[in-house]
């Protein structure tokens, strides 16, 4: 059964709304530079809307059931717009948090001689205004892991690029450390170059490779590996002294491996493996 606050709510949302936008334009963090206050508003007006809607079924305070859907879905996409404009997550669930101080401005002079009602009414909507807030950090959170993710996904296929030497041949110069996730992309990259172009000669150069442990060296091998599948043969450059030392006291065998320590020396290798002659320019 509605409650007298709820009563409240639905006969004066209006002005509800109206303390609200006047408390989160007074605020000196309220960056609106990064949104309008038309925008804020029409944002506080839906809320509001259907945060009334809500209560008024009767539910208070479990926002897992059906009637604050509207309210999960509203706060997941008002957390992945900001996470896009730039606001932190304090902010992001401050817009929240800021409705509980408008909610007792409304209703002080309602029930203030009256604390049992305060306790028995508001208390529950306050806590469900702090489950509401918490729930926009977590959405928050995740956008911006997910944003964090899709970038790293894209820096690692801009810091892998595949390179057409010449018909049939490609290079994929490696620089930096190397990870499991990384090698992924750099074969995916690799097989995805070979099929593309008709390649069958590929180049790994590993100048750039800071450190080579048991790992890298095995990654690098399954790279090699599902190149020989596609019909293309390897040449991996740039091995450096420390870095062959080291490949040797691991006791990994690249005996199968065409190498070279540079990549000149691997292209001139890959020139004679297509039974192609650089001449010079007259």
């Amino acid at each position: 059964m509605p409650t007298r606050i709820t009563h409240l709510l639905m006969e004066r949302k209006d002005n509800l709304l109206q303390i609200w936008m006047e408390g989160q334009l007074s605020e000196l963090s309220l960056r609106l530079d990064r949104m309008t206050s038309q925008d804020l508003y029409r944002q506080s007006k839906e809320f509001v809307d259907a945060f009334v809607r809500a209560i008024a079924a009767g539910n208070v305070e479990d926002i897992s059931r059906g009637e604050w859907e509207p309210i999960r879905r509203m706060l997941a996409q008002i957390s992945v717009t900001r996470t896009h404009q730039g606001f932190s997550p304090t902010e992001t669930a401050n817009y929240v948090f800021s409705l509980k101080e408008a909610l007792i401005r409304l209703v002080q002079g309602e029930v203030n001689s009256q604390m049992d009602i305060f306790v028995q009414e508001f208390l529950p909507l306050s806590r469900t205004l702090d489950k509401l807030g918490l729930l926009t950090f977590e959405s928050y959170t995740r956008a911006r892991e997910e944003i964090i993710s899709r970038q790293q996904q894209e820096m690692l296929e801009l810091s892998t690029p595949v390179i057409r030497v010449w018909d049939g041949i490609l290079a994929l110069p490696l620089i930096g450390t190397l990870d499991s996730g990384r090698t992924q992309v750099i074969m995916e990259n690799l097989l995805r170059g070979i099929q593309e172009t008709n390649s069958d000669v590929a180049i790994l150069d590993i100048s750039g490779v800071p450190t080579v442990d048991t790992l890298v060296a095995q990654h690098i091998m399954k790279t090699v590996s599902a190149a020989r599948l596609m019909g293309a043969e390897c040449i991996i450059s740039g091995i450096r002294p420390e870095i062959a030392q080291t490949i040797v006291q691991l006791g990994v065998d690249l005996s199968m491996v065409k190498t070279r320590a540079s990549l000149a020396g691997a292209l001139r290798l890959a020139y004679e493996m297509r039974r192609l002659i650089v001449v010079p320019a007259k």
